[in-house]
């Protein structure tokens, strides 16, 4: 058959229902996807229908699909201006695309799955020299608590949920070029159930350039089940304030700043909760080891607080918690100064920053090696999760890292990854 003859079922992304939370992309074992300031899309040419992407999209906007000519395939640059998904073709439009007003049978017929490139594949597997997202488990705990998701839905403003401002704080000890801010949401009476490791959506005020609503951003709840303040029906985000993009550019993050202006008093649009899996385990004795840098401490401190209560309770018997935390200096790690004041036999904490003056770079991943007999010992026990949260960049590195830790205890890293993730034992979320 004639590639011009050919149908394709291609792997859309809908811009009004994705609230840009690079699961997608982290996850894709191909490569297949990619964005930019507006719009997350897949690469017709590259994605191979392996379905690794739609089980952890929070918001079910992976989920979409096309039928197309293979030749008229949506290119990315037509996806990346999309503010809404294209209408469906009907068979006799994609049998009059074909030049075959006789093939609308054959159009409903020869469904072919967009063609994987396996050369491609194997060229970026090559240069990542390691697929660290085949590794992340897309499953929750055992004994995690149940998780409400998508209360409140991104597909239209009136659905989400307002909330009030009643906290803003700074948690970075430097200026406003590196602002952190830790930052209170209270939802009075209206029902906003949220789990450690979920996370929200919040729709900046305003317009963009298009004179549109802006989309959702999302941010990781900082704060336990119970709330930042027990017994009452809120929650906290740890947010930077951002200003310049990753090749260094002057840019101003709508969402970033649109929440680190907040005053107290202010009101906000919120959608979710999002996120079934990046949950923590809840049986006893269990242990926990927290990779992150910088804002991906938001969850770790939901955590960390949480299992802080449970300690403070008397009524839960918690197994080992291990924080690895990195940041550029100390002056830019958020809630360093609470961090100094948890109990040494609570949780064992190593920094790791990469940007002290006169001090050799020293990320996460170091760290983890340093303290490999530690994490072999844990690798080992079944009762032990891992959770990675932070840029994307540090995700290969740290799971690399890993890996040589299992190798040179005289572990198959290959087997220990496959039962990590079968188990939901280790949770990647990098941005």
């Amino acid at each position: 058959m004639s590639t011009d003859t050919i149908v394709i079922k291609q792997h859309v992304i809908d811009p009004e229902i994705c609230i840009r939370c690079n699961t997608c992309e982290a996850i894709c074992p191909v490569g297949a996807i990619t964005h930019d300031s507006l719009n997350y899309v897949v690469k017709a040419d590259i994605c191979n229908l392996c379905m690794d992407c739609i089980s952890p999209c929070p918001t079910g906007s992976i989920d979409n699909w096309r039928m197309v000519p293979k030749a008229q395939a949506y290119s990315i640059e037509e996806q990346l201006k999309w503010d809404e998904l294209p209408a469906e073709l009907s068979a006799e439009a994609i049998a009059a695309a074909l030049g075959n007003a006789g093939a609308a049978q054959e159009a409903q017929t020869a469904v072919q799955a967009a063609p994987s490139s396996p050369s491609l594949a194997a060229s970026t597997a090559v240069a990542l020299g390691l697929n660290s997202a085949q590794f992340g488990s897309t499953l929750p705990p055992w004994s995690a608590a149940h998780a409400y998701t998508n209360l409140y839905g991104p597909k239209a403003i009136d659905k989400s949920i307002t909330a009030t401002v009643t906290g803003n704080v700074r948690v970075t000890e430097v200026g406003k070029e590196y602002d952190t801010h830790h930052i209170v949401l209270d939802f009075g009476s209206l029902p906003f159930p949220v789990l450690e490791g979920q996370s929200v959506g919040i729709i900046p005020s305003g317009t963009d350039v298009n004179g549109k609503g802006h989309h959702a951003r999302q941010y990781s709840v900082a704060s336990p089940r119970n709330g930042e303040r027990p017994g009452y029906n809120n929650l906290s985000l740890t947010i930077k304030r951002v200003l310049e993009d990753h090749q260094g550019q002057p840019v101003r993050g709508v969402g970033s700043n649109y929440m680190c202006d907040l005053q107290v008093g202010d009101k906000v649009q919120v959608i979710g909760p999002f996120g079934a899996s990046f949950l923590m385990p809840n049986h006893p004795k269990s242990n926990i080891v927290m990779i992150c840098t910088g804002t991906g401490s938001a969850p770790m401190r939901a955590m960390t607080e949480w299992r802080r209560r449970l300690r403070s309770s008397g009524k839960f018997e918690g197994g080992k918690l291990m924080l690895f935390f990195g940041a550029r200096t100390q002056q830019e790690l958020p809630y360093f100064g609470p961090l100094q004041n948890l109990p040494k036999d609570f949780i064992d904490i190593e920094f790791a920053y990469s940007r002290t003056p006169g001090q050799p770079k020293r990320y996460v991943q170091d760290a983890l090696r340093e303290r490999a007999a530690d994490i072999a010992a844990l690798l080992k026990e079944g009762n032990s999760y891992f959770y990675v949260c932070g840029l994307k960049s540090m995700e290969e590195g740290v799971v690399m890292a890993l890996r040589d830790i299992a190798q040179q205890a005289g572990l198959d890293w290959e087997s220990v990854g496959a039962a990590l993730k079968k188990a939901g034992r280790l949770h990647l979320e990098t941005y």
